[in-house]
């Protein structure tokens, strides 16, 4: 089908239109709203509405509903739902200035912000990837997948922040599918389900974890948690969860096709690569270097000494100084970019002045109008005019013959490029390509520091398991010796900082003031008593159950903020300790297994998957009667009330 410019401009401006419209809607409404906030507030001021609540009360309590129901029914972002709500409790005088702002600076969603930068420094090293490749390998069947996937994810996502995980091995799991020749659905919601299982275990699993032990400081005389005091709960559920995923997993996980399907790439290139001296690829097959199975990727011939070999067999062993011939997706050649021991074949890339890990990929058509249009690549002097150079060429899905300089190019032609990131905006404007734009994730690597990153790591598990230091300060020293060691570059750590869940962590701890604050929690907290009655037991379940069914329809960490005062108050009335309470939070608010709206990283498995909606119902569901049940028997016996 042909590209029309003039159908998709109007294609585009209707979406604007309609998007617009929209929003101007909601700011209308919003603005209504706070008129009749501000117009009543002095008459409600003096009234005391049905039950024992204020008006303030009344409106703590319909902002949150409205806020749950707008993040569950609509689009919007989650922050912008939620950071809207907390705005009108301070525009509405239910909140003073300093309770709205007081999840801003909580312990816990600082320790969340500070670990993404320690974990980009694993993953601009490579260690992290190191450790998956080398863990998952190819075992055969499913059921082997299956472990081989669950036991390494499970224990690594007890240590790290379990979003960046689940981001690192979601393309690795694809690719891995597509190796093993297994449906990517069933393996991404295990992945997902691993990664929260593993969160449940340590103090630092998830992020959850964290701002519920920063409630614990800030708002009760109890000490802080420990690394491990939730292994004895958390420990137990992850067995039964793995036991129920492989025993059941013909039944439970749905066997569908990704939502995004491979499909032909009119921007599939031609790309050199050399086998570097003292490369650990070297004295290796290719099956064991992992240069057989790369999705969307072929490698077609093998240059070695002047010998061209052309029937390449998974046994060919390679040697230094073998010129690599691929050809694939630009999306696999990023891939190809970051294995170690392999570097472009062109000694162009080793001229340029900047240094290599300051570099980006980026990809430029040539336009009708370039100077180079007509000439070869070595002609046109593309290094010395550009400062950048050519990688790769792609014409339409056309395989290219010979070496890159010795392309001649044409109008249309797509260049995969290795240039400065003052590529983009010095030539984004320029009449030599109709379009420049960078390429994701093609951060150059720093395998050198993957040791180093590995051992910060470590370092960081240790002081905050024996404690030595909080686990804010350890995380925050972890992080700049990940700056300081080259591991990460400020930058990319900045980058990597996912702000939408901190936004939301902080506006959602805002809403917990306020149910605190005006007394709602106390009133819910007197109607669920009334359910429970004088048995702290069935306070517990209850406080178990809310909160698990909130984190399914909200995110994890706003359901524990708002459950927290609720249970805080249940605790006080019964008169007994509050850690059981706490630690039923923690693992409640993580056992969001049933949609795939309630959890992020069940939101970054539903497309790679190819899942439907009912797919987490049927998995999820007797999962959480699972934990619920184990949590319930377990929690009482390790923290008695």
């Amino acid at each position: 089908m042909a590209y029309d410019p003039v159908k998709r401009s109007r294609r585009l401006n209707i979406l604007l239109g309609q998007g617009f419209l929209r929003n101007a809607a909601l700011l209308i409404a919003l603005g209504l709203g706070l008129t009749v906030l501000v117009v009543t507030h002095q008459a409600l001021e003096q009234m005391n509405l049905p039950g024992q609540l204020t008006w303030s009360g009344w409106l703590t309590l319909l902002v949150t509903v409205a806020a749950f129901l707008l993040n569950a029914i609509t689009r919007l972002p989650a922050e912008a739902v939620f950071l809207g709500a907390l705005a009108i409790l301070l525009l509405s005088g239910v909140l003073e200035t300093g309770d709205a702002l007081a999840g801003f600076s909580n312990p816990g969603m600082v320790t969340v912000g500070v670990l993404y930068v320690v974990v980009a420094g694993l993953q601009q090293t490579g260690g992290l990837d190191i450790i998956s490749r080398s863990i998952l390998g190819l075992p055969k069947g499913e059921t082997r997948a299956l472990l081989r996937l669950l036991l390494p994810v499970t224990t690594m996502s007890a240590f790290l922040n379990n979003t960046p995980l689940v981001a690192m091995f979601i393309p690795v799991v694809g690719d891995w599918c597509r190796k093993l020749r297994i449906s990517p659905s069933k393996l991404m919601i295990p992945l997902s389900y691993a990664a929260i299982m593993g969160g449940m275990c340590t103090l630092i699993g998830t992020s959850t974890n964290l701002v519920v032990n920063g409630l614990l400081v800030s708002e009760t005389d109890y000490p802080g948690l420990k690394l491990f005091d939730l292994a004895p709960v958390g420990v137990p559920c992850a067995i039964a969860g793995i036991l129920l995923l492989v025993l059941a997993q013909r039944w439970l996980l749905p066997a569908r096709k990704p939502a995004v399907t491979e499909a032909v790439d009119p921007r599939e290139y031609t790309v050199e690569m050399v086998v570097a001296e003292h490369s650990p690829l070297a004295g290796k097959t290719i099956e064991q270097a992992g240069l057989r199975h790369l999705p969307g990727l072929y490698l077609t011939e093998i240059q070695r000494r002047g010998q061209l070999l052309t029937a390449i067999g998974p046994q060919e062993t390679l040697q230094e100084q073998d010129q690599l011939v691929f050809v694939g997706m630009v999306e696999s050649i990023v891939d190809l970019n970051h294995i170690r021991g392999l570097q472009p074949a062109t000694n162009q890339v080793f001229k340029l002045d900047t240094p290599r890990i300051e570099r980006r990929l980026i990809e430029a058509v040539v336009s009708n109008t370039c100077p180079l249009v007509g000439i070869t690549i070595r002609q046109g002097k593309f290094r010395s005019q550009y400062g950048a150079v050519v990688l790769a060429v792609g014409r339409n899905g056309e395989r290219l013959p010979g070496k890159i300089g010795d392309i001649r190019l044409q109008a249309g032609d797509t260049l995969l490029i290795e240039a400065n990131p003052s590529f983009l905006e010095e030539r984004r404007t320029s009449r030599d390509f109709y379009l420049v734009s960078e390429v994701p994730n093609s951060d150059t690597l720093r395998h050198d520091r993957a040791p180093i990153a590995l051992a910060i790591l470590i370092f960081m598990v240790v002081l905050a398991t024996f404690g030595w230091m909080e686990m804010l300060n350890a995380a925050a020293l972890a992080a700049v010796l990940m700056l300081i060691t080259g591991c990460c570059s400020f930058q990319q750590g900045f980058r990597s900082i996912d702000w939408s869940v901190l936004l939301v962590v902080a506006a959602a701890l805002g809403i917990g003031k306020a149910l605190d604050v005006t007394g709602a929690a106390g009133t819910l907290a007197s109607g669920l008593l009334g359910l429970a009655g004088n048995n702290a037991w069935v306070s517990l379940a209850i406080v178990y159950g809310v909160t698990t069914i909130l984190t399914e329809v909200i995110t994890n960490n706003a359901a524990a903020a708002v459950v927290f005062p609720i249970a805080l108050s249940l605790s006080q009335t019964l008169g007994v300790s509050f850690i059981p309470f706490v630690i039923a939070i923690m693992i409640a608010a993580s056992a969001s297994f049933s949609t795939p709206i309630g959890y992020q990283t069940n939101l970054m498995v539903y497309g790679p998957g190819g899942y439907k909606f009912t797919d987490f119902m049927r998995v999820g569901i007797p999962f959480n009667l699972t934990f619920w049940l184990l949590s319930m028997l377990i929690i009482p016996r390790i923290f008695p009330f």
